[in-house]
């Protein structure tokens, strides 16, 4: 494995552990010679770092911060380390923080690999012309706006599907198939695949089972102009746009790759996801007995 030299630190910024820990991380850094860079900004006037090509990236945060940090890492192919500030941190590479310097230690001495996943495109089109097109890890969801129902059209590889009248429609990659897809019934799909997932949310008179579509599919979904609310697009939880009757979603497999730092076993992925979702029971403080009066 080759040796790290440039390493960066995002953190979240409305975290304020967050940003300790990262000042802890860069002195560390400092300390073996690496050149190193500490931001919490990741807007994309920030992203000018990137263009320098550190050999890595560790994020502080919860699932949402290493998702952002691994969208703007893909263009420039840099990796991420992911370190848990959140609750589940599925995504991280470094569970509990406090053991970030023995972690730290072992990616110095060469002790990690590589891991690619896949990515998504999705483009909006409307009257036929692209009015928006950006990447996701985990997945595209139409949704609707407000109460009640929203009607869309599935095609697969160009040809009608089904029709969906539900809450919402989630297209998610092997990665999201722990996420949103997972917390309404979808199945669990293994991160090296590169499949999509169909699910949607509460169906109601309609298809109501999963999809795992082939390799390479394209995936086309259109508003209907049957139910003529107002529906909004999000990519990784991220509101896009509003998408109005007639609009298409085009959903391809995106030609960049989310990268990211693994320390532990290739083999690291089930007992990973198996730990998070054994039952726990915490606290958060709950008074013992509740009071009326």
């Amino acid at each position: 494995m080759s040796q790290l030299q440039t390493i960066g630190i995002v953190t979240h910024s409305e975290r304020p552990h967050a940003q300790e820990l990262g000042r802890e991380m860069l002195d560390f850094l400092h300390a073996h010679n690496l050149q190193t860079w500490l931001t919490d900004d990741w807007t994309p006037q920030a992203h000018a770092s990137l263009r320098e090509h550190p050999d890595a990236i560790v994020a502080i945060g919860g699932d949402g911060a290493i998702l952002r940090a691994v969208r703007a890492c893909a263009p420039y192919g840099v990796p991420v380390l992911g370190v848990n500030m959140g609750y589940l941190g599925f995504l991280t590479a470094i569970t509990d923080p406090q053991t970030w310097q023995e972690n730290f230690i072992a990616l110095l001495e060469g002790h990690y690999w590589i891991e690619e996943r896949m990515m998504m495109n999705a483009q909006v089109l409307r009257d036929g012309a692209s009015i928006s097109s950006h990447q996701a890890l985990n997945d595209v969801v139409i949704s609707r706006d407000a109460a009640g129902t929203i009607l869309l059209q599935l095609y697969i590889d160009g040809d009608w599907a089904t029709t969906y009248h539900a809450d919402a429609l989630i297209v998610a990659s092997a990665t999201g198939s722990t996420a949103y897809a997972l917390a309404v019934g979808g199945p669990i799909l293994p991160p090296e695949l590169r499949n999509f997932l169909i699910v949607p949310v509460a169906p109601h008179l309609s298809m109501d089972r999963p999809i795992v579509l082939s390799e390479g599919a394209t995936v086309q979904v259109v508003v209907s102009a049957e139910r003529p609310r107002e529906s909004v697009l999000r990519l990784d939880g991220v509101e896009i746009t509003r998408l109005k009757p007639h609009d298409c979603v085009v959903i391809q497999a995106s030609e960049l790759s989310g990268r990211f730092v693994r320390l532990g076993q290739r083999n690291y992925f089930y007992r990973s996801i198996l730990d998070r979702l054994e039952p726990r029971i915490h606290n958060y403080n709950i008074p013992a007995k509740l009071k009326f009066t």
